[in-house]
């Protein structure tokens, strides 16, 4: 395994950083470099140092979403945090019905992963607007950095072990078997998310309009607390009054960094407009 010096871990770690957020402190050095001692080896680099200049000149695209696909984890499952998704059917989705008096429901999942967060999302809301689901534009944005968790999110094939959390219902409901082992999402579910390839350290964020509910979840553990702060700002500015803002469970926002009002453990909301 190749070791990593000093000054080329700074340099890697400075570079991730600046470009996505991702702060690796000095105690990841061994991490980083187990993780990318396969890609030296496949790549036939002596030293780390080989490998950045590689990184930096590379125009694909493909050397970076190795990396980020290296150094993250994307670990999820339909139904995780279960009480957040059980309070968007039973508390924010009566709330919103007031808010969008023209049926547009904007929901964003940023850092979706494989695909289950968005999902489980559009699940709940096609059983919770019923028949009146054809009056509504309820589709679900889904973004990541990772080209490779979004070529499986945009299939909807998981693995029957990975859906045995969910409600036996809707595995008769929304999902087909495919083989022995694995099940796919119908096109019903599947057609009401809308995934695209982003990264939230963007300096401007596309958007033309703001969001209802953000879902962001599990994602700014790797960030630095300012870095985290500038993030929900902007999660802030997207939110439309009286909108939710959902994080892990191992995050959490300080009043004085953030003017979202508290809701309960990972809930915020902005305040309604008077």
């Amino acid at each position: 395994m190749r070791k990593i010096s000093e000054k080329e871990f700074r340099q890697l770690a400075d570079y991730i950083k600046a470009n996505y957020g991702i702060y690796l402190k000095d105690e990841k050095q061994t991490l980083l470099t187990g993780r990318l001692s396969n890609v030296l080896a496949e790549k036939n680099f002596d030293s780390f140092a080989e490998y950045f200049d590689y990184l930096v000149a590379d125009k694909t695209g493909d050397a970076v979403v190795t990396l980020i696909d290296k150094i993250t984890t994307n670990h999820t499952f339909f139904m995780r945090e279960v009480d957040h998704f059980n309070y968007f059917k039973e508390k924010v989705l009566p709330q919103l019905m007031s808010i969008c008096k023209d049926k547009d429901l904007r929901i964003w999942s940023a850092g979706c992963s494989s695909g289950e967060e968005p999902y489980t999302l559009a699940m709940l809301m096609d059983e919770f607007l019923g028949a009146d689901k054809k009056w509504w534009d309820a589709k679900v944005l889904a973004t990541d950095i990772s080209n490779r968790v979004l070529d499986i999110a945009v299939k909807g094939i998981y693995n029957n072990e990975s859906i045995a959390m969910i409600p036996a219902y809707w595995k008769l409901g929304y999902f087909e078997k495919l083989e022995n082992e694995k099940s796919v999402l119908i096109p019903k579910i599947r057609n009401e998310v809308i995934y695209r390839k982003f990264n939230l350290m963007e300096p401007n964020f596309p958007f033309k309009k703001k969001f209802h509910v953000i879902f962001c979840r599990n994602v700014m553990i790797y960030f630095d607390n300012q870095t985290k702060i500038d993030l929900i700002k902007k999660f802030y500015d997207l939110t439309e009054p009286g909108g939710f803002l959902f994080i892990g469970h191992s995050e959490s926002l300080h009043r004085n960094e953030t003017e979202y009002q508290y809701i309960m453990p990972a809930v915020y909301r902005k305040e309604l407009q008077s």
